[in-house]
């Protein structure tokens, strides 16, 4: 996997984030891939990612990953990308490039995309839909109360825009929430709720981990019975898929949850706590 990625200059949230995950996912051959570089505009104060300024996007990198996702045998592509709020576009052409590149070299898969932003400018989130994405994501990533905290040059209501404009594009609509990093339990259910009405198909929630001292610490380590209760009560409001566990992430098993969610109506997600 290394050797892949490191060959067509390519990168992946896996290593970026220092996911407690990857070594799992890359044993059994799967990755998420970022796209628009490795450096980000913002300064999520959870996230492990580099900050600063992002050098030019590189033209080849639709048919690099293309390439990539072919050799892997890859049959669900999972694409994210760093904030690039320093192009005029936030880099939206240069991502439906890259879907349509995957759509186009691998039409048996299928793409799953977890994009930024891109500022709530208007038209934007339009340019990535057209290409056709089979599942749009946008986290969510903290409660409301948090989010300034968390993340400082975001906005909860811009997130949820997001979410609502992207309803009913046409394929599936996830998000996903960290939790340990001060909310209750009792915001979670709200935003749970928040995601029921917008129509979500896909819920993730997980444990935060500091990835480092520079980061925000831990507010708690969230038991077994919160994330059950989660899982319960998203499915109860009509949430088809909630995924919660403390090591889940937002592109963990997401083959497999969208697979899944195409081979039953509703309720009951036999990965959704993980022990």
């Amino acid at each position: 996997m290394q050797a892949l990625l490191r060959e067509h200059n390519l990168h992946t949230v896996c290593e970026e984030a220092r996911c407690p995950n990857r070594g799992e996912c890359w044993a059994h051959g799967t990755a998420t891939f970022m796209i628009c570089g490795d450096t980000c505009t913002r300064n999520c104060r959870f996230c492990n990612v580099a900050t600063g300024r992002p050098g030019a996007l590189d033209a080849d990198e639709p048919e690099k990953l293309v390439h990539a996702a072919r050799t892997l045998g890859l049959r669900h592509i999972v694409v994210t990308s760093v904030d690039r709020d320093d192009l005029k576009d936030c880099g939206a052409h240069h991502w439906a490039a890259c879907i349509r590149a995957l759509k186009q070299g691998l039409p048996g898969a299928t793409v799953e995309v977890l994009t930024p932003d891109f500022k709530g400018k208007p038209g934007l989130l339009d340019v990535v839909l057209d290409a056709g994405p089979h599942v749009f994501s946008h986290n969510t990533e903290t409660v409301e109360r948090l989010y300034h905290s968390v993340r400082p040059q975001s906005y909860f209501v811009t997130t949820v825009n997001v979410l609502r404009q992207a309803h009913g594009f046409g394929g599936k609509l996830k998000s996903g929430l960290m939790v340990g990093l001060g909310e209750t339990d009792g915001e979670v259910l709200r935003t749970l709720d928040l995601w029921a009405d917008i129509g979500l198909d896909i819920a993730t929630l997980g444990q935060y981990l500091r990835p480092t001292m520079k980061h925000l610490p831990v507010d708690r380590y969230v038991p077994d019975t919160s994330f059950a209760l989660f899982k319960e009560h998203g499915e109860t409001r009509g949430i088809p898929v909630v995924f919660s566990g403390p090591l889940v992430r937002s592109s963990y098993h997401a083959g497999e949850t969208f697979l899944e969610l195409g081979t039953r109506p509703v309720r009951s997600n036999p990965l959704a706590v993980l022990r």
